[in-house]
């Protein structure tokens, strides 16, 4: 078959770990796309993929030359590329004044001084972090008691929409909370607001509400429990100055909402939520090194550029589904739509992501992946072996569901029979799939993909001339409703 032509192995790996590596890389598995493309297709993308890779790394250069950037090359918003490697070493040479561990400083405080916790955010400044809880933490996480979640606080998301009942749900069951717990850790909520300027609406309006709750609640306490994350200036810095805030950290220049997942915007949530976020940079500066070294044939970020691109290009797969396989992934999938959408959804170009969670929408959008339109590249986005240990279908005497023959087979092999099941009715009409693997559900394997999704979102940009970097359309909306509100 077509895969067998091409150089290419069935399974894209890392051509060389680096020694410090805490866990492995992750893997891609393109063989049953390929089959659909002509020979030597992805050979010939070759030389143009690894130009949009040193441009990409080019990038890193020119940004902090400090240069004037012409007007093409604006926003440059590429410090994400580096910014692991470079809070690794910084924690290694300065220790306990780094940024991590202050990070992880403020994050233990918030444990010690509340039992809730509020992340607000909109966009970039919350999806990551939520990603990250979703994936990593289980999903009953703010239903344990505090000494099951070890101390950690239970976590909320608001400020990522203008929902007034949800917000009022929020703030009465946080107070009931405090109420029934005055002057107790179990009764305080803390809140890290989080906002590059301080100006987008969302997030401020929710802001307002939130701290003076925290202000009418825990008077005495608010310059502990608030703790905003923002630019050098702006409103929010500007409010929190004013307020005397203990704790506030800042979003680097030159690093986008979208892109700024592995900054203070999602390692300080992670901290407070009890995640080991060295592992997370550890996974990003790994997955970063393969991008840099490995070569074209090898390379996990190159070769899924080039799969989609390929097929967007030759096939007119412009709907790009990701596929993730059990619940803990859906919000990872979210937060690649606003990735993959806000960097090349530009110039009447752009695939459209779409993200699903099987098993369960194999029954619902399953029939039109099977059997709509053919205009769909899926990849299968699966998590590696389960965190605890395998549930198995039990034996019963009743066994009128004919369930019995079943018995001892555990729910990760049916899981398995579901995604090569499911591969293979796509094969067989003709669909493309590829499959991405996790090693595990770790800090350091999430690490790795938000930096390899990152990676790859730039390079398809580079390779197609958008720049993957700003995000004009958002701005439009945001302009048009504060005129309708008035705002000046």
């Amino acid at each position: 078959m077509l895969a067998a032509q091409l150089p290419l192995p069935s399974v894209v790996t890392p051509f060389q770990s680096p020694a410090n590596m805490t866990g492995p890389l992750l893997t891609y598995h393109p063989d049953a796309a390929l089959r659909l493309l002509r020979p030597g297709r992805l050979a010939g993308l070759q030389a143009a993929l690894e130009a949009a890779r040193d441009e990409t790394l080019n990038d890193v250069d020119q940004w902090q030359s400090g240069q004037p950037l012409p007007a093409e090359r604006q926003p440059l918003d590429a410090g994400f590329i580096q910014w692991p490697e470079e809070l690794l070493a910084d924690l290694q040479g300065n220790r306990a004044s780094s940024l991590v561990a202050r990070l992880e400083d403020s994050g233990k405080r918030l444990q010690q001084l509340a039992d809730s916790l509020v992340v607000l955010g909109i966009g970039g400044s919350y999806m990551g972090m939520r990603a990250m809880f979703e994936a990593l933490r289980p999903a009953c996480w703010n239903e344990l008691c505090r000494t099951s979640r070890q101390g950690a606080p239970r976590l909320y998301f608001d400020g990522w929409n203008v929902d007034s009942d949800r917000q009022q749900e929020l703030l009465s069951l946080l107070d009931q909370r405090a109420a029934a717990n005055p002057n107790a850790v179990d009764g305080r909520t803390a809140v890290i607001s989080i906002s590059k300027s301080g100006g987008t609406l969302e997030p401020a309006v929710a802001f307002r509400a939130f701290r003076d709750f925290v202000e009418r609640r825990f008077a005495g306490l608010e310059r502990d429990l608030i703790v905003p994350v923002t630019g050098e200036s702006g409103r929010l810095r500007s409010l929190a100055a004013a307020a005397g805030y203990r704790d506030v950290f800042s979003i680097p220049d030159g690093i986008g909402g979208r892109f700024s997942v592995l900054t203070a915007v999602g390692l300080l949530p992670a901290a407070a939520a009890g995640l080991n976020i060295r592992a997370l940079l550890q996974g990003a500066a790994d997955l970063t090194d393969h991008f840099r070294r490995a070569p074209f044939d090898q390379n996990v970020v190159l070769q899924f550029v080039a799969v989609c691109h390929a097929f967007e290009v030759d096939h007119g797969l412009n709907c790009r589904v990701l596929s993730t396989w059990g619940s803990r992934l859906e919000a990872v999938g979210l937060w690649y739509d606003q990735l993959l959408s806000e960097s090349l959804g530009k110039h009447e170009r752009g695939a459209t992501p779409l993200t699903v969670v099987n098993t369960r929408d194999l029954h619902s959008r399953g029939q039109q992946h099977q059997e709509g339109r053919r205009d769909k590249l899926i990849t299968n986005l699966l998590p590696g072996p389960p965190v605890l240990a395998p549930l198995a279908v039990a034996a019963h005497r009743l066994d009128e569901d004919r369930l019995n023959q079943l018995a001892g087979t555990t729910l990760p092999r049916i899981l398995d029979a579901a995604i090569a099941g499911t591969n293979q009715a796509y094969a067989d009409v003709g669909r493309p799939t590829a499959d991405l693997r996790l090693p595990g559900l770790t800090e350091h394997a999430l690490g790795q993909l938000f930096q390899m999704l990152m990676l790859a979102t730039v390079v398809e940009g580079r390779l197609v001339g958008t720049n993957p970097y700003g995000q004009p359309g958002v701005e439009a909306y945001k302009r048009n409703m504060q005129a309708n509100l008035g705002i000046q």
